[in-house]
């Protein structure tokens, strides 16, 4: 069994990168059209979309909570899901209430610069973050950080993603994300009979942390609720696939992938749950997976955290071409560019992998609060159809929630205590709740000084 999963992900990897065509067109590369000009269909998309949410990061995460927490803690991770719903409808009211054609755009329209300069600094740790955590899953799995085989795990996988993701680009992302999404379906069911069929889930197992709303797990239900409002609109991997297709198309994929995603996920979460339920004082979960699934049901939920991983890493690559290139008009938008654009964010993720800090949910925590920034953009400005935001009110909402996002950050990893003894759920919860409110009344501070007459003092 020791080789089972490096074969795997080599077999993986050959049939990605003969999926992958070389990328002779700009439109291909960055905007996902295929060689003869068409939009992705339906079903592309769809898998598109649950595949690259469906992030090793996620995966793990969602065990992992619900291990230490139980039912609450996977469904907590299951509601950023949600995001899917208000994604759909942000995209939605981008495109065709105000005609923009990215996120960049409106947020040019509305607050100049300053409007796109922070959106672009805030999605461009997103999407190093996501090159770091897809890569460092990897590694956990194959050994302790810092050892031979990790290091080793972490440089192929890197490589082999990179090579792929470099050939075609976004439409190459697409084509490979199909076959990924459907290897990894079948894996999950397979992984999902043997459960059942070893007799270790019963409705008692699933829901035997009892519901308390003071518990982590409850509380950080709270947070996801608060924070999907924004969350999607920082993704540009998500936000990317809603300017792909024709309106009717977009619509039906962010609604299917949301339900496919949050059951995914949930059943996903739920082997965290039924290993909390079996484990001894302070066994690790993947020690008492592998005690009670066996060899093979391991290796499988392994494979299905190396394809989740290799299928948003390449999209994570490509959104980052397109950031730099077409949306930030840095460079010119050329495939060679793009290729380069590439190399940077993913030797950029693997400086975090051996520099940076190992906690899996940090990086969602940190980039969802400093997401919420755009929600008063979402509810007043795009969706509320106001005008009138003075661009002071975006920028302070914008330092409510970068402050907050540093703040758990420093908190969360012992840095610092200024928040108290509180679990660092519930210090998050403070942060996003204050981050939501600041953000918030700074706008309507913004529309009410906006309304208010000018006196003019006397000579």
């Amino acid at each position: 069994m020791s080789y089972a999963l490096p074969l795997t992900i080599v077999v993986v990897a050959v049939i990605s990168l003969l999926l992958a065509p070389r990328a002779k067109a700009v439109s291909g590369f960055f905007a996902g059209v295929s060689p003869s000009g068409e939009q992705p269909g339906l079903l592309t998309l769809i898998l598109s979309q649950v595949t690259t949410w469906i992030f090793a990061r996620s995966l793990l995460n969602a065990a992992i909570l619900g291990f230490y927490y139980g039912i609450w803690g996977t469904l907590a991770y299951a509601a950023y899901y949600l995001s899917f719903f208000t994604g759909g409808a942000i995209i939605d009211s981008l495109r065709f209430k105000h005609g923009c054609h990215s996120v960049q755009a409106f947020l040019s329209e509305r607050f100049g610069s300053t409007g796109t300069s922070c959106y672009n600094f805030v999605i461009g740790l997103r999407l190093v973050s996501e090159v770091f955590a897809n890569i460092l899953v990897i590694g956990i799995l194959f050994g302790a950080a810092g050892s031979g085989s990790y290091t080793l795990a972490v440089m192929a996988f890197a490589g082999i993603t990179l090579l792929y993701s470099m050939l075609g680009g976004l439409h190459a992302s697409l084509r490979t994300d199909v076959f990924q999404m459907v290897v990894f379906i079948a894996v999950l069911l397979v992984l999902v009979a043997s459960v059942l069929t070893g007799g270790l889930v019963s409705v008692d197992t699933l829901f035997a942390t009892p519901f308390d709303i003071t518990a982590p797990g409850p509380i950080l239900l709270i947070v996801a609720l608060l924070q999907v409002w924004s969350y999607p609109m920082h993704d540009p991997v998500m936000m990317d696939r809603g300017f792909l297709a024709d309106r009717e198309t977009t619509r039906l994929s962010f609604l299917h992938a949301g339900w496919i995603s949050i059951l995914c996920i949930i059943i996903f979460g739920a082997f965290g749950v039924i290993a909390g339920t079996f484990a001894a004082s302070g066994e690790a979960m993947n020690i008492v997976l592998e005690r009670i699934l066996g060899d093979v049901p391991m290796l499988l939920f392994n494979v299905a955290l190396v394809i989740s991983a290799m299928s948003t890493l390449d999209s994570t690559l490509s959104s980052s071409a397109k950031l730099v290139a077409v949306d930030m008009k840095v460079i010119p938008a050329s495939i060679r560019n793009g290729r380069a654009v590439m190399a940077i964010f993913m030797l950029l993720g693997l400086a975090m992998v051996f520099f940076g800090n190992k906690d899996l949910f940090s990086a969602v925590a940190v980039s969802g609060t400093a997401s919420m920034y755009l929600a008063p953009v979402i509810f007043f400005s795009l969706w509320g159809g106001r005008r009138d935001i003075p661009v002071w009110s975006y920028a302070a909402s914008f330092v409510f929630a970068v402050g907050g996002a540093m703040l758990y950050f420093f908190e969360s990893s012992g840095h610092t205590q200024y928040l108290g003894e509180a679990h660092k759920y519930t210090k998050l919860l403070w942060i996003c709740l204050a981050v939501l409110v600041g953000g918030i009344a700074s706008f309507v501070m913004g529309i009410l000084l906006q309304r208010a007459p000018v006196v003019e003092g006397r000579a």
